[in-house]
C-alpha cells in the first residue's frame, strides 16, 4: 500500500478511526475525514510514523461535501481507496441544511455525491476500490420510493437506519457497473462498540448492550480486508461479512430498485 491514496470518512473514531490506522500501518497516504478539527488532529498524530493528513466536512451538508472533494483534488491527483464509513443514526427526524432528512442525507446521499465527484480522480487511480460500510440491519428493510425520507409516514429511527444501509447495498452495486478501472464493494462490520447510538431509549439500549460488542479494531478488519487484500482486487459489486462474501437480502438483489434509487440520488444532489 505504499504508493496507495486512501481516503476515509468518518476517521476520527470508532470502525472508520481503525480502518485508516490499518491503512496507515501498511503505509498507505491517508487522508482522514472528519467535522470536529481537533478530533482529526488527534486522529492524525496518533498515526505518527504514517502519512496521515486530514480533511474537514460535515457529510450532512452538499455544500461541505463539494468543498471538501475540491481540496481533495487539489492535493491529490490520484484516489486509489475511497472509505464510505461514516454514518449516523437518528431517534428522531431531522432535515439537514438542504432539507433533507438526516439519516437519508448522511448514510446513502453523502457516499453517493462524494463518489460521484471523485470518480475522476479514482479512474486515474486505477487500478482503484470504493468501500462502504453497510449493515446486517438491511435485512428486512425495503426502499419507499413514495417515502424515502419519512415525510408521510411516522418516523423511525431504526427503519431510517435500515432503509439506508439497503440504500449502500443497491449503490454499490449500481456503482460497480458504472465504474471504470475501479471496483465496488461493502460490507457489514458486525456488532461493534461505537458511538453510532448516542440518545434516546435506542441509546440507553445500545450502551447496556455495548459490553457484548466487538471492539472497533475487529468491526474494521474486513473494511481494511477490503481495501488493500490482493484477494478481492478484482471482486465488484459484493457484500460482505467477516470477509467473506455473503448475499444479501432479495431486496439489495433488485437491480430495478438500484437504478431508481440511482437515478432519485442525482436529482437530490444537483
Amino acid at each position: 500500500m505504499n504508493t496507495r491514496v486512501c481516503l476515509v470518512t468518518g476517521a476520527t473514531s470508532g470502525i472508520g478511526k481503525e480502518i485508516a490506522r490499518g491503512l496507515s500501518k501498511m503505509g498507505a497516504t491517508v487522508v482522514i475525514v472528519g467535522r470536529d478539527r481537533e478530533k482529526c488532529e488527534s486522529t492524525t498524530r496518533e498515526m505518527a510514523g504514517g502519512n496521515a493528513s486530514y480533511l474537514l466536512a460535515d457529510l450532512s451538508s452538499q455544500t461541505s461535501i463539494r468543498q471538501m472533494a475540491g481540496e481533495f483534488s487539489e492535493k491529490h491527483e490520484r484516489l486509489h481507496v475511497l472509505v464510505n464509513n461514516a454514518g449516523v443514526f437518528m431517534g428522531r427526524r431531522v432535515e439537514t441544511v438542504d432539507g433533507i432528512e438526516s439519516t437519508f442525507a448522511v448514510n446513502h446521499l453523502a457516499p453517493f455525491l462524494l463518489t460521484s465527484l471523485l470518480v475522476g480522480a479514482l479512474e486515474r487511480g486505477s487500478p482503484a476500490r470504493v468501500i462502504t460500510t453497510s449493515s446486517l440491519a438491511h435485512k428486512g428493510a425495503a426502499m419507499d420510493f413514495d417515502d424515502l425520507q419519512f415525510e408521510k409516514r411516522p418516523y423511525s429511527g431504526i427503519k431510517a437506519y435500515s432503509q439506508s444501509k439497503l440504500a449502500n447495498i443497491l449503490f454499490t452495486s449500481e456503482l460497480a457497473q458504472r465504474l471504470r478501472g475501479a471496483t465496488a464493494n461493502c460490507f457489514h462490520p458486525g456488532g461493534v462498540r461505537t458511538n453510532l447510538v448516542q440518545t434516546g431509549i435506542y441509546g440507553a439500549l445500545w450502551s447496556m448492550a455495548s459490553p457484548f460488542l466487538a471492539s472497533p479494531e475487529k468491526g474494521a478488519d474486513t473494511g481494511v480486508y477490503l481495501a488493500s487484500s490482493p484477494d478481492v482486487k478484482d471482486v465488484s459489486g459484493k457484500y460482505f461479512v467477516r470477509r467473506k462474501e455473503t448475499r444479501p437480502s432479495d431486496a439489495a438483489m433488485d437491480g430495478e430498485a438500484a437504478r431508481r434509487l440511482w437515478k432519485m440520488s442525482e436529482e437530490l444532489t444537483r
